[in-house]
């Protein structure tokens, strides 16, 4: 067990590391940061962010939460995206789950969970919308781990949603939204391979937050 003080001791020596891979690794780490990353995960301790991805701190801005939601009436995530977006210039946005998540495992039982009831009734809801090819799945398990997949493509969906991600891409090309898993068992991120720009496109009618649809639709496009 790490007692408290214990981390105080491992905070210095991981210090003395640093300065002995880098003399100025610190002097680097208090300049701006630049990350071209903005990281959607849960808040599963065994999943820290920029480590599964082999990056340096500093290389990852990072938002996390229970099972990686991204609902448009969070203002800590909203704000998270608008400052990546506009103020970072992120290339890329990664929303990760990961299999054995407990939140999405804990919106699998139809059980009153208290405080928890709003939060999990958006993964409720993904379960819904898939109930069809969820409930075809006769392994528990490997109806848990897609609905761990779905969740996170829903999620992705939500960032293409946001007027922020919308007017950066239409302006700049960047930045594009992915979905990844991180399997726990092997320590492999797997890439969910979502379709930024089909997704884009396809729900234009209803969320495009650019003005471009308008516009076309006058213009008789």
């Amino acid at each position: 067990m790490v007692t408290y003080e214990m981390i105080f001791e491992r905070n210095r020596k991981w210090v003395a590391d640093m300065k002995a891979k880098d003399a100025n690794f610190f002097d680097k780490l208090a300049r701006d940061q630049t990350p071209d990353y903005l990281y959607i995960g849960c808040s599963d301790s065994r999943v820290p962010a920029n480590e599964i991805m082999g990056l340096e701190p500093g290389d990852v801005f990072v938002h996390r939460n229970v099972a990686n939601l991204v609902n448009n009436t969070d203002l800590n995530v909203m704000s998270v995206i608008n400052f990546a977006v506009k103020h970072l210039d992120v290339k890329h946005i990664v929303v990760c789950g990961h299999y054995d998540c407990g939140g999405v495992k804990a919106a699998m039982i139809p059980k009153d969970m208290g405080l928890l009831n709003p939060w999990l009734r958006t993964i409720r809801d993904v379960y819904r919308m898939h109930h069809e090819e969820l409930d075809a799945i006769k392994d528990e398990r490997l109806r848990y781990n897609r609905l761990v997949e779905l969740n996170v493509k829903e999620q992705a969906t939500n960032v293409i949603k946001t007027a922020n991600v919308q007017k950066g891409y239409q302006k700049k090309g960047y930045p594009i939204v992915h979905g990844w898993v991180f399997d726990l068992h092997t320590g492999i991120v797997i890439d969910l391979n979502i379709n930024f720009e089909g997704i884009l496109k396809e729900i234009q009618k209803i969320y495009d937050l650019t003005g471009m649809a308008s516009e076309h639709n006058e213009d008789g496009d």
